[in-house]
């Protein structure tokens, strides 16, 4: 299986950069994991919502293949404890789901299109952080899910 993290805008601080990339060259070991980093909209300032979410959307579509999994990250998706998620993920391993990609979306959500091609929507929380530190977030708890399918010390409960 291979999982991708689809973000919009790069992360800009340098200590997110340094636990993201942690959590990467732990991954190795478990899953083809990469993150795809869209470039922010030029010129949004000039652009209502609406307008960035539309042009944020036809920049992910592009991203996607007709077979992909997506899962969105929404503040309004299905929370899972470390161990849940873990146990989908395996669950996910043995549907022989191929591609799952997870998505951050830009500072006003999702178009619609989003929503409609998606799978499904988990939530990290119900509070908000920033698109930078849910890229750790999300990394960390995939490093994390993958440890305890393996059964390694990384996780206590």
């Amino acid at each position: 299986m291979k999982i991708t993290l689809l973000c919009i805008g790069k992360t800009d601080d340098k200590y997110l950069i340094e636990g993201i990339d942690k959590y990467i060259k732990r991954l190795k070991f478990y899953v083809n994991f990469n993150i795809v980093v869209i470039p922010d909209i030029k010129n949004s300032k000039s652009l209502s919502e609406e307008q960035q979410k539309d042009k944020e959307a036809g920049l992910i579509l592009k991203q996607l293949q007709p077979q992909d999994m997506v899962i969105l990250l929404d503040e309004f998706g299905k929370e899972f404890r470390s161990l849940d998620f873990s146990a989908y993920l395996e669950k996910m391993m043995i549907n022989s789901v191929q591609h799952m990609v997870f998505i951050i979306g830009g500072p006003y959500g999702f178009d619609q299109k989003i929503y409609d091609r998606a799978s499904s929507k988990m939530s990290l929380s119900k509070m908000t952080f920033s698109h930078q530190m849910i890229r750790l977030f999300f990394t960390e708890q995939l490093y994390r899910a993958f440890s305890i399918m393996k059964g390694e010390p990384y996780h206590h409960e």
